[in-house]
């Protein structure tokens, strides 16, 4: 007999998703608790007011998601993280406040291994629950749905193959106008590792559109600036779009490039809430299809692990005028759901790990146009 249930795959079974929360705060843990426990295809094993029991936790129950609060007492959650990476691999979900510092620790925290972030805004967690609690329950089924079973891996997609996962056209920032960027889940140090491969002197510029509330993006935009070989800035309405700068889309609004049409020179930024379908801001799409008015043909975009398909509508815009897309590869991703949506509609020139895909960034810098 076959369960139909969603949840995670074991066999011939659907079991449901087990998740370990941890919070110092009992309002929280009861409030998570509600909110997972409301879903027939999660199950909530168990709960920890610390790191420390959440490291013993996770060694007992070995769940397939672990939300893990970042400041609690005995044990914070960073360190806690470090003792899971290494005990008992999971992936985990931060919770992090939605202040500067909570932004800066998230990020150190995907450094380290967490799989993704949520941002909790206590201060007004009243008004925003229906907000969080459809975001928590996204990403826990996504991060659930790209774990490996024990002893195995993972389940085939069978995507349509890439357009060419070989050979690309010629790269130089002598033929390219622009570099766009799509990320969402797992992505931030997969961007580390591409543009601190971004040599000194590109001619062209480097927009990136990742998926995180504003001051996420801030947080993210200083540390590139800090440990990359070209300048990283976060984008203002009214910005202009430099050659030789990595430019990080502002999280909360769509970031519209804006000029001449057709000319890639004189770009400037416009931020919008339109088109208010579009879930994530900034939205990739939007960004590709506005970036597809100007350098059309002298265009990179690639796009990263991620939820969902953001970033496809633009590629389907880029593609038919030349742009050379490229996708990460599903080996790579934390959630190949972005890159799969390229993949499956047979618009990517190429399927690249991360540092297969810095290397090409790294040759772009006056290499001869064929």
């Amino acid at each position: 007999m076959v369960l139909v249930r969603q949840g995670v795959v074991h066999g011939l079974f659907m079991m449901p998703i087990r998740v370990l929360i941890t919070d110092d705060s009992a309002f929280m843990r009861r409030a998570l608790r509600t909110m997972l426990q409301a879903e027939s295809d999660i199950e909530v094993v168990d709960v920890a007011p610390d790191g420390k029991v959440a490291v013993e936790m996770a060694e007992r129950y070995r769940p397939d998601v672990i939300t893990l609060d970042i400041e609690m007492p005995v044990m914070d959650g960073l360190t806690a993280l470090r003792h899971i990476m290494r005990k008992c691999p999971t992936q985990v979900l931060m919770c992090s406040s939605l202040t500067t510092e909570g932004s800066v620790e998230a990020l150190q925290a995907l450094r380290l291994g967490a799989a993704d972030f949520i941002a909790k805004d206590q201060s007004n967690f009243s008004l925003k629950i229906t907000d969080l609690r459809e975001d928590l329950i996204r990403r826990v089924r996504a991060l659930a749905g790209s774990r490996r079973p024990a002893g195995g891996s993972k389940p085939a997609l069978k995507p349509k193959s890439p357009a060419n996962t070989g050979t690309l056209p010629p790269l130089s920032d002598r033929n390219l106008d622009l570099v766009v960027i799509a990320s969402s889940t797992g992505g931030p140090p997969v961007l580390e590792t591409l543009l601190t491969a971004v040599p000194a002197g590109l001619r062209c510029p480097v927009v990136v559109a990742q998926h995180m509330p504003r001051v996420f993006t801030e947080s993210m935009a200083k540390r590139l600036d800090d440990v990359c070989a070209v300048p990283a800035v976060l984008l203002n309405d009214g910005d202009l779009i430099k050659p030789g700068v990595i430019h990080i889309c502002a999280g909360g609004t769509h970031t519209h490039l804006c000029g001449t049409p057709g000319l890639p020179t004189g770009l400037h930024v416009k931020q919008s809430d339109e088109p208010r379908g579009d879930l994530y801001k900034p939205s990739a799409s939007v960004l590709f299809e506005t970036a597809s008015q100007f350098s059309a043909g002298r265009t990179l975009a690639i796009v990263l692990t991620g939820i969902g398909d953001d970033g496809l509508r633009g590629v389907k815009a880029l593609h038919p005028l030349g742009a050379t897309v490229l996708t990460q590869s599903e080996q790579s991703c934390v959630v190949y759901g972005m890159p799969r949506a390229v993949d499956e509609a047979g618009l990517s020139h190429a399927s690249m790990a991360p540092g297969a895909i810095a290397k090409v960034l790294s040759a772009l810098k006056g290499r001869a146009a064929a």
